[in-house]
């Protein structure tokens, strides 16, 4: 990751003042390039903490979901689906992990034209060794305390109920898992 600019001054707060001389107050601009800058720091934290492990975030979170499921597998549109990100991503990711050793692929007994994805026994390991990883460095949000990460879920929840991510049910468990 290059070394961080360390400008003498904050380049988001000076684009919102001059957007408000140019165009007027609209704190939503200022609010989006804040949130923008801050996936753009995070995931380079934590691309940087799951590469020796020969990962990415991506591949990160698909073993996640496997360790997630009751057989540690899943249907691969299942894997698309939790994890929100189109087929032809899910495949590459996927096939990568299954080329790294990390998963491995079946067709799927219950649907002639799916494929299952499952994870390998070196696959929970190196999940397991890279969430302590992660988990030890915050996720990079270590600049956050508890009750404040909460905020940010809570706050970022709505925009994701708006773009309609899943049902606005009550409360934010995760539901059972197959």
């Amino acid at each position: 990751m290059p070394k961080p600019l360390s400008l003498p001054f904050d380049p988001i707060a000076r684009a919102d003042e001059l957007w408000k001389q140019r165009w007027g107050s609209v704190p939503s601009m200022a609010a989006i390039t804040s949130i923008m800058r801050a996936q753009q720091i995070l995931l380079g934290q934590v691309d940087a903490v799951v590469k020796p492990y020969g990962l990415t975030f991506a591949r990160y979170e698909a073993l996640v979901l496997l360790t997630f499921s009751q057989a540690g597998e899943l249907p691969m549109s299942k894997i698309g689906e939790r994890l929100m990100v189109h087929p032809t991503s899910v495949t590459n990711t996927v096939d990568r992990l299954v080329k790294s050793g990390l998963v491995a692929k079946r067709p799927n007994p219950n649907d002639g034209r799916g494929t299952l994805a499952s994870i390998t026994d070196r696959g929970r390991e190196v999940v397991e060794s890279a969430t302590r990883d992660l988990m030890a460095m915050d996720f990079g949000l270590g600049v956050y305390d508890a009750e404040e990460c909460g905020r940010i879920f809570a706050m970022l929840r709505p925009l994701r109920v708006a773009a309609e991510d899943f049902e606005n049910e009550a409360g934010h468990g995760a539901e059972g898992e197959d």
